[in-house]
């Protein structure tokens, strides 16, 4: 069925908005692109602050008007509705073998990851071990779950250890541990662990010193395997960050697993559609998810360098600093948040509560998160690649010189690029989703005051880690 003239209008002015935006910004000066995992893979260029501001907050604020043109909640739903593609039974039950088959390649990955980390090569760009973690896995199979599809539920290799255990020590039917987790702990067990696990990978030598991050995966490994043993499915849906993690971007691609097959939508419809307002820990989960991955660039600026510096001259640990900053930058951003659902409940002037209203936003945070992850780890990732595939190639005989790609100094601006994607993606999520909860035209459109100054505020914080030098030796 055609669509009305005015659903064409507006997505023609979304689409020139959206073209508008990357024109410029691949047009404007370089910006930094952080190196990531293993310090000195890339190199910084400079960007003026002035332009940072320009092409992030005020790109963000024009797109949320364009998209207050918008107002038909049928156009949205329909938008954002995905597209089954139904797969026949025996495509389902060779899907079910591949998925096991996948589960158990993960597990003899890990194998030779630990393995690989105690006694190949100490140099970081030779080893397997660092590759793989930081390069294949958290660089690229990170962007793969939120670009592609999300199949770390598959490959997961402590998943498919715990259920190994359980049907091994179980005594008869195996039954559902997920009972025994307390409830009144929430899932605030995996923003703990989401903060702690970022600040030893930026703190220790985790990210560079593969014996370190040989021990790392294996006490990881025992604690999960353990937790999942005990729990149950719950370990992963309330305790385990990484599988939060990807969870949620999952939730951002274009392509997902349903019970009929395959869905194909848009990519962010899923968090559009998202059925439920969060509840205030998994809310939480969501910031301290944003948090992490600025918190994860700016521990590599020369700035925070200085401070770290400063702090050694009046006798304070550089881990302790470190653990402070992550911690407190968490409680910022959180509570940051929480102010802005309480003015959008005063702008929307509804009845629901404040709770709800975080809760019922949350989700459109996650794009911003993806697109500054993109931003960090895309140059990284594919510097880096040459070295990957050589030593991946042959794990048990690396080369003794490993390539490394030098991007062009133009590709700051792909990255400013992405973070600001990242944010109208954001814009759009919480536009159509203010349709879902609130009545009317204007009610909607007045609830998104406080989250798109909210936006702003990130996008400029983001931008502005981006745009800074890196330190050479930072881990």
């Amino acid at each position: 069925m055609t669509p009305p003239p005015a659903r064409v209008r507006s997505a023609r002015l979304a689409s020139l908005a959206v073209a508008a935006v990357l024109a410029a910004t691949l047009c404007s000066r370089p910006a930094l692109a952080h190196a990531g995992s293993l310090a000195g893979s890339l190199r910084s260029a400079p960007v003026p602050f002035w332009l940072v501001v320009l092409s992030g907050g005020g790109v963000v604020g024009v797109s949320f008007l364009f998209s207050s043109f918008v107002t038909d909640a049928a156009a949205l739903d329909a938008f954002a509705r995905p597209r089954r593609l139904r797969s026949r039974r025996r495509l389902r039950a060779a899907a079910e073998r591949g998925r096991r088959l996948l589960g158990w390649t993960g597990v003899a990955v890990l194998v030779l990851v630990v393995w690989a980390g105690l006694t190949g090569p100490t140099a970081p760009l030779a080893n397997f071990a660092v590759l793989v973690v930081w390069v294949g896995w958290w660089a690229g199979f990170t962007m793969f779950t939120y670009l592609v599809v999300d199949a770390w539920p598959a490959v997961n290799p402590w998943r498919t250890l715990a259920r190994a255990v359980r049907r091994i020590t179980a005594e008869g039917a195996p039954r559902d541990a997920s009972a025994r987790l307390p409830a009144r702990l929430g899932a605030w067990p995996s923003v703990l662990g989401l903060l702690v696990l970022v600040w030893v990978e930026v703190e220790s030598p985790v990210a560079s010193d593969p014996r370190v991050l040989a021990a790392a995966v294996v006490a990881y490994t025992a604690v999960t395997v353990a937790g999942a043993a005990r729990y149950g499915s719950a370990w992963f849906e309330r305790v385990d960050p990484v599988s939060r993690v990807f969870r949620l971007y999952g939730l951002l691609a274009p392509v997902r697993r349903t019970d009929d097959g395959v869905a194909v939508s848009v990519p962010g419809s899923s968090l559009v559609r998202y059925p439920e307002a969060m509840a205030e820990d998994d809310a939480a989960f969501v910031v301290a998810l944003l948090w992490v991955t600025t918190y994860d660039g700016l521990v590599a600026t020369v700035a925070w360098r200085g401070a770290r510096e400063w702090a050694a001259g009046v006798g304070a640990p550089g881990w302790l600093l470190g653990l402070a900053l992550a911690f407190a930058g968490f409680a910022c951003f959180l509570a940051v948040y929480r102010l802005a659902a309480r003015l959008a409940r005063r702008t929307a002037d509804t009845y629901v509560t404040a709770r709800f209203v975080a809760g019922w936003f949350a989700p459109a945070l996650v794009p911003i998160a993806a697109g500054y992850h993109l931003a960090h780890f895309l140059g990284y990732f594919l510097g880096l690649f040459p070295a990957f595939v050589a030593v991946v190639s042959t794990p048990l005989s690396p080369p003794a010189a490993v390539p490394v790609l030098v991007l062009p100094s133009w590709f700051g601006a792909v990255q400013l690029a992405v973070v600001v994607g990242g944010h109208l993606v954001a814009v759009w999520v919480a536009h159509a989703r203010s349709f879902d909860v609130f009545p009317g035209r204007l009610q909607p459109l007045r609830s998104q005051y406080p989250f798109v100054a909210v936006t702003v505020l990130y996008t400029v914080i983001s931008l502005w880690v981006v745009a800074q030098p890196v330190a050479e030796a930072i881990r």
